[in-house]
């Protein structure tokens, strides 16, 4: 890496630390990002087995790890913030779950020996990567031939992709960009990713919530209210904001991609 692309790296990724430092705790709470539902979608798509060693790449406060640990041999989770590892720590005590290690590392230079995983996933990580390409060429080195890869995240339309990252960069200063559909199965394909598959979800959630969970910069929720209230009649963001109750919701269109790596 050039030196001034190791110095953006290492700014980029304090800014993710101080972000989700501050959302450790709201994270690991359980909400429609980690509901039973989207959690075992996520399982069922992997085809987890009992003869799984699985790593789950910025896994945050341990729910996706500690999901995939009810299944699998071993899993390992790493993330780039001590907060969320402590966070995931008391998750895995909580549920009494001893096939489980955790890291602090960051997910382009993954503490492991190449080919060390028979699964490697990563959820709702992407969009907040300067260069997630190099994050998954890191993730497929340290996956076993004939493993899986599985990459969950935002996938907003590309016609709306640019409205989408606006609003998001607002709520969350640590996003970077989240890609439409095609261009994430694009680059698991040219990773080398092969028999691709995909599945659809839209996972709904209220404004108000939302921001109170959410530390965006000061005099920027407002302007976030104001997007989404000017939302309803266009749907600009592609999130189909509507009115329930007197309330905003809206929803975050997700993909999940699986693929094997070429034996």
């Amino acid at each position: 890496m050039a030196e001034a692309s190791v110095m953006n790296h290492q700014i980029h990724n304090q800014s993710i630390v101080d972000q989700f430092t501050k959302q450790a705790i709201p994270f690991s709470q359980k909400s429609q990002l980690s509901s039973e539902e989207i959690l075992d979608l996520m399982v069922d798509a992997c085809g987890v087995t009992s003869q799984d060693v699985v790593l789950d790449v910025a896994c945050g406060p341990g729910l996706t790890a500690c999901a995939f640990a009810k299944a699998a041999a071993r899993v390992t989770g790493i993330d780039i913030t001590p907060a969320m590892i402590e966070r995931a720590k008391a998750q895995q005590a909580e549920l009494g779950l001893t096939n489980l290690t955790w890291r602090v590392g960051d997910i382009l230079s993954l503490p492991f020996p190449d080919e060390s995983f028979s699964l490697v996933v990563t959820r709702y990580s992407f969009h907040h990567l300067l260069d997630p390409g190099a994050a998954l060429a890191e993730m497929m080195r340290a996956l076993k031939p004939g493993g899986r890869v599985m990459l969950m995240d935002a996938a907003p339309e590309s016609s709306k992709v640019d409205a989408y990252n606006r609003m998001e960069k607002l709520r969350d200063p640590s996003h970077v960009r989240a890609m439409p559909a095609e261009e994430l199965l694009r680059m698991a394909r040219e990773a080398g990713l092969v028999n691709v598959k995909t599945a659809f979800c839209k996972v709904e959630f209220e404004l108000e919530k939302t921001l109170a969970a959410s530390f965006p910069n000061p005099g920027d929720e407002e302007k976030l209210r104001q997007i989404f209230s000017d939302d309803l009649m266009t749907d600009s963001l592609g999130m189909g904001a509507h009115r329930r109750g007197g309330e905003i919701h809206f929803h975050y269109p997700t993909i999940i991609i699986v693929g094997a790596k070429p034996e």
